[in-house]
């Protein structure tokens, strides 16, 4: 038999492929980010050690439960005084209470209590990562604090990723000041300007939208970024600075680059506001 085949026809199949291949390959990308985009966003694990493996003394471990029943792993240091301030550390990602090492000290001989977390995922803490959970459990550290040291005000100090929880806690809890080192807008954004063309408003599922909370925060707030930050350009802190409430403060350092902006020249000032916010006679 024999079979004709128009020419016409033969380039239209082949132009409507030549179309189709694309599109598929683009929906095949956009399925593969909807199943791995947790993977993309947090560092899952990372190692579990005490304060005493990383060099640390005074701080014992202690475990959190979350309100959905996750374990939460902090490193906790009383106040030295029942009325000092206690200052919950919020850390970035990838990253463990290991690496909280560079920060907590300084706060511990600051004379504030301190309790640093590892969010849900990480370190030695159960379950798996997502913004509501790690909003639970900013929510579930806050309130152990406010169980062991009633007498105490809370300041959040937040690191990269963890701005955004420290964000979604102030609107949530009273805390006394937030203090955020490098942080975004939204991450959604990042992902936006930064990655591949894809439609993230409607693939993410933790857009970590800190620039839409910011303005519900009453508390004092002081943001530190760092002018040559490749990882968070500094605009998205610009862009969250001018959607939040008075009292705030930003400090850009010129050429630090991510988290530099501490050692550029914004510990000092960050650490009066810790202990500005946290006195007892506001």
């Amino acid at each position: 038999m024999r079979i004709r085949f128009p020419v016409k026809a033969a380039v239209m199949a082949a132009g409507s492929a030549m179309i189709a291949l694309p599109l598929l390959a683009y929906a095949g990308l956009c399925g593969w980010y909807w199943v791995h985009q947790r993977e993309v966003v947090y560092a899952l694990g990372g190692l579990d050690v005490t304060p005493e493996e990383a060099g640390l003394s005074g701080f014992s471990v202690v475990e959190i439960r979350t309100e959905d029943g996750e374990k939460i792993v902090g490193w906790w240091l009383p106040p030295p005084r029942p009325e000092a301030g206690i200052v919950l550390f919020l850390h970035g990602t990838p990253g463990t209470l290991r690496d909280t090492v560079w920060r907590v000290p300084v706060l511990q001989q600051s004379g504030f209590g301190v309790l640093a977390i590892d969010y849900r995922g990480y370190g030695g803490s159960s379950g798996l990562p997502s913004e509501t959970g790690l909003r639970a459990d900013a929510r579930a550290a806050f309130d152990f604090i406010r169980v062991r040291a009633p007498g105490s005000r809370i300041a959040v100090f937040a690191e990269s990723l963890g701005t955004g929880v420290a964000v979604a806690l102030a609107r949530e809890r009273p805390v006394a000041g937030v203090l955020l080192n490098a942080p975004y807008a939204s991450v959604r954004r990042l992902f936006e300007t930064r990655g591949p063309p894809l439609p993230y408003r409607w693939l993410m599922q933790d857009q970590f939208d800190s620039e839409a909370m910011i303005g519900d925060i009453k508390a004092p707030l002081m943001i530190l970024h760092g002018t040559a930050d490749q990882n968070i350009p500094i605009e998205e802190a610009r862009r969250l600075y001018a959607a939040a409430h008075e009292p705030k403060q930003m400090i850009e350092a010129p050429g630090a680059g991510h988290l530099g902006a501490w050692e550029g020249g914004g510990a000092k000032p960050a650490l009066a506001a810790l202990a500005a916010w946290t006195r007892n006679d506001r």
